[in-house]
């Protein structure tokens, strides 16, 4: 006979042929467990009366003693099925198993010391029981580790296991490293680095901690590996970067954990691994979330979103229903975009609930007739105009949704007494250029203006792109390499921040948690990334050329986005990444002013004297009569 290898588990598998035989010791593993710790016992306290009589067994072996060993046995597997030591899967030898193994161990010497006292003679004494259960505790774990030890020293990773190297000696790279044990995993890890050098010559599993990222190359080719696997799930873009780029000189493929937020456990799975994506390189963090204050204000509340069948909207109502509202009202203009969030967060899209809201913002009447029915008490405002060429071409359709639409939102908001409403906003709010900035930083004005009068707390979010969101550069330019290319930037210094979806949505939540009155939070969105970099890295992950082509910077648009206005000062009171500023209110009588008939020139130019104006109406109208009277076609105001 012979053994070919152990399965997961411990099933030892035998070769073909005569004698061949298969016997799966996963199958019976609790069996022998039992076997296993009864007979532990039996030689425990048998070898301790006899410790304890100098080996007479004439006083040793009585029949006192087979009552002890019974009573021993009885209650070990008694109490090992209560305590779950028997009846839960662990991985043999496990942490968690030891730390059932000791109670249950205690509880039955107890019993049996108990026991030891029932005749007056004590022909056990109790020093046999006890020193019998620490012999016990001592045999049982350590049988259990050499067990495990026997298994993982059996396993064959098989001849197509890919050689990997281990970023990360932290838990998530424990884990790891337990998890590719399997010789089903795939991958053979051969070496481990981690940047600490108090992790250095650390051992997990007899792999060695071989130096640090910038060592990645040399340890590679000693090991001949393939490839490295970023072990660290709070890993930011930054990082993530600099181990893609010294993976591909040293000739080896990246790949990554998912991040904490898309982890449902904090338990490593082979399956997590996968390959370092475009999103992984530009942004990944981990979002410190206090439940409690999200909870506080969502939970058992009517929450209405805005927009909600978009990107930013379909995030929000995907997160908001994991704390329990007592309702939430989706709101959008596109019912095709309806059906697909209720589906994503119901699991099925009957569209025949009234809190599907088909409705238009730039109709007042339909937005409070919406509000009316529901009477919502936390209301996100995510319904906008986002594209910034189109809206440089139509700024009248800006003025009809970002504006006047923002200001039906608030209106009806103010008239039924919501208690909290967050505006999303933009990084183009501040020191705006373009049609998209200055209708966006009019709503952040607007909404501040709101706040003053209305008796819940009214504030606004700014943040910038938004990675995995329709029309996003990521989704345009993999749409081009698909297309054989060309990509098409800008220009070769346009810089960008960017964000997940998940962690955006993420910091929006709890910014409504922690902002005050009329404030603007400004989310901290890491560092900025060279879109040309991003182009190059597609292009090169594409594994066939593809040009890179630059047009030039559109109208209205920077080559780096400011994340606050002149004057505007950073300060984070609540949270980390998010920042709370002041902007000036505006009425909404300022609004007057915005004729949609007027040219596209003149509403430009309307649009920033108004992000510009002082709070008065009067004000308002000073500044903007000369832009008024210079436009040859605009209409009597």
């Amino acid at each position: 006979m012979t053994v070919t290898g152990i399965d997961r588990g411990g099933a030892i598998r035998g070769g073909r042929g005569k004698g061949s035989w298969r016997w799966d010791i996963g199958a019976h593993r609790r069996v022998l467990l039992v076997a296993m710790d009864v007979a532990v016992w039996v030689v425990a306290v048998t070898g301790a009366i006899l410790l304890r009589f100098g080996f007479d067994t004439h006083r040793s072996i009585t029949p006192h003693l087979g009552l002890i060993l019974a009573t021993a046995a009885v209650l070990q597997m008694v109490l090992g099925v209560l305590t779950g030591l028997y009846r839960t899967r662990w991985r043999v030898g496990s942490f968690e198993e030891l730390l059932t193994l000791g109670p249950t161990i205690v509880a039955v010497t107890v019993g049996t010391t108990v026991v030891s006292f029932i005749p007056a003679q004590h022909v056990v004494p109790a020093s046999a029981t006890v020193g019998g259960g620490a012999l016990a505790l001592a045999f049982c774990a350590g049988s259990r580790v050499t067990w495990r030890l026997s298994v993982e020293r059996h396993r064959h990773p098989g001849h197509h296991a890919e050689r990997t190297i281990i970023f990360g000696a932290g838990e998530a790279g424990a884990q790891l490293v337990g998890a590719l044990a399997d010789p089903g995993s795939g991958f053979l890890p051969v070496a481990l680095l981690d940047d600490d050098p108090r992790k250095r010559n650390l051992r997990v599993r007899r792999l060695k901690v071989s130096g640090t990222r910038h060592d990645l190359a040399a340890v590679a080719k000693a090991h001949d590996a393939e490839s490295v696997i970023i072990a660290i799930p709070s890993a930011g873009g930054r990082l993530v970067r600099e181990i893609t780029e010294l993976a591909e000189r040293a000739g080896v493929a990246a790949k990554v954990l998912p991040t904490v937020s898309q982890m449902l456990s904090t338990s490593v799975r082979t399956s997590d691994i996968r390959p370092v994506t475009p999103a992984d390189l530009l942004g990944r963090r981990v979002i410190r979330t206090e439940v409690d204050q999200i909870a506080g204000y969502l939970t058992g509340k009517r929450v209405l979103v805005t927009g909600a069948g978009g990107s930013i909207g379909s995030e929000l109502c995907r997160q908001i229903h994991r704390y329990g509202p007592a309702s939430l009202v989706m709101l959008d203009r596109d019912e095709s975009a309806l059906h697909g969030v209720e589906l994503s967060i119901q699991g099925k899209a009957l569209m025949n609930s009234r809190t599907l809201a088909l409705c238009d913002i730039r109709d007042a009447d339909a937005v409070s007739a919406v509000f009316a029915e529901h009477r919502p008490q936390v209301v996100f405002h995510a319904a906008a105009l986002k594209h910034l060429p189109m809206l440089e071409m139509w700024p009248a359709e800006g003025v009809k949704t970002n504006v006047r639409g923002t200001g039906n939102v608030l209106a009806a908001a103010e008239e039924f007494d919501v208690r909290r409403f967050v505006n999303i906003s933009t990084d183009k709010a501040a020191n705006p250029t373009s049609v998209l900035g200055y209708t966006k930083r009019i709503g952040e004005r607007l909404t501040a203006d709101v706040a003053g009068a209305a008796g819940g707390t009214y504030l606004s979010v700014r943040f910038g792109n938004v990675l995995g969101s329709r029309g996003s550069v990521l989704e345009t330019f993999q749409a081009q390499v698909a297309a054989g290319g060309p990509l098409t930037v800008t220009h070769p210094e346009v810089m960008r921040y960017f964000m997940t979806i998940e962690e955006a949505v993420e910091l929006v939540i709890q910014a409504g948690a922690i902002g005050r009155d009329g404030q603007v939070l400004v989310l901290d969105m890491g560092e900025p990334v060279r879109i040309a970099e991003v182009a190059a890295r597609m292009v090169a992950a594409a594994g066939r050329p593809i040009r890179i082509v630059y047009t030039g910077l559109r109208p209205g648009e920077k080559l780096s986005e400011d994340l606050f206005g002149d004057g505007e000062i950073d300060e984070r009171p609540g949270h980390p990444l998010i920042s709370h500023v002041s902007v000036a209110p505006l009425g909404p009588e300022a609004l007057d002013v915005l004729d949609p008939r007027l040219s596209p020139a003149a509403i430009r130019g309307l649009l920033g004297a108004l992000c510009r104006a002082e709070p008065s109406v009067s004000e308002v109208r000073g500044q903007i009569i000369d832009l008024t009277e210079r436009a040859s076609d605009v209409v009597n105001l």
